[in-house]
């Protein structure tokens, strides 16, 4: 029977130096049915309204929505351009796109340019050289339309990134329109256009002076070669004095028919 008093004598002193405060909250009753209460709460959830911008599937938060539409922004037409083909190529690794240009190139020079230089052209037996830099200068040529044509389409894109305004066509062409980005779209856009599209742009460029090195490295020497094959020519007519086929020559008219030049004298 000590131990209750001691008990209860405690709990009273305690009482006295911390007094309890009032709770005037109601009391709360447990959920008689947790399933419909969970249900319930889903259907609440289920009908709040949600943005316009993130029920069409754009990933542009509500401040930052323009009115540019989704292919014409340039974000949208950096992705697109970066999966495309050929415009890929410049993106991706440097031995792989280098790989591919050659292959290009090769496949070109060996199926079209060498059939056309070969069989397109006049004693091609006498002149192998001439034609197979024909072909080759035909593929470099080839390979060097592709670059342009890449470099057009990042340089586009990398200028609408950097620019502070997005010209649009709302419907057509006769309705263009000019939309100043945010500064949050347009920090977006610079940094990419910084990252992304000037190093493909540099890759570009280093390439399209190569190609045309190459071009004019092939052209030099069909110019040498066409002048040794002249000189060579103006030197075999000069000395000997041998009859060309198809060539007129006073010399070898006088050696075959004399009686034609009766009376006339000899040039010198």
């Amino acid at each position: 029977m000590a131990t209750p008093l001691f008990l209860s004598t405690k709990s009273t002193q305690l009482t006295f130096f911390f007094p309890s405060k009032p709770n005037f909250l109601p009391p709360i009753n447990p959920i008689k049915n947790p399933s419909l209460h969970y249900r319930d709460q889903k259907i609440l959830i289920s009908r709040i309204p949600l943005s316009s911008s993130f029920t069409n599937g754009s990933n542009t938060p509500p401040e930052t929505e323009c009115p540019v539409p989704l292919d014409q922004q340039p974000i949208n037409e950096y992705q697109t351009l970066s999966t495309s083909f050929p415009f890929s190529w410049a993106s991706g690794d440097f031995v792989e796109y280098c790989s591919r240009l050659a292959v290009t190139g090769v496949s070109f020079a060996l199926f079209i340019g060498l059939p056309v230089a070969w069989f397109g052209a006049v004693g091609p037996d006498s002149e192998p050289l001439k034609r197979i830099l024909g072909a080759v200068s035909s593929g470099i040529f080839v390979v060097t339309l592709a670059v342009v044509r890449m470099y057009l389409g990042w340089a586009y894109v990398g200028n609408r990134l950097l620019s502070a305004t997005v010209e649009y066509e709302e419907t057509g062409w006769y309705d263009g329109q000019i939309w100043v980005k945010t500064a949050e779209v347009l920090a977006r856009d610079r940094l990419l256009g910084s990252f992304s599209v000037k190093p493909v742009l540099s890759r570009l460029k280093y390439t399209l002076v190569t190609l045309a090195a190459s071009l004019f490295v092939c052209a030099f020497l069909l110019i040498n070669i066409e002048g040794s094959q002249r000189n060579l020519n103006i030197v075999s007519n000069g000395g000997g004095g041998r009859a060309i086929p198809g060539v007129y020559n006073d010399d070898s008219a006088r050696s075959f028919e004399p009686d034609a030049f009766c009376g006339e004298p000899d040039l010198l």
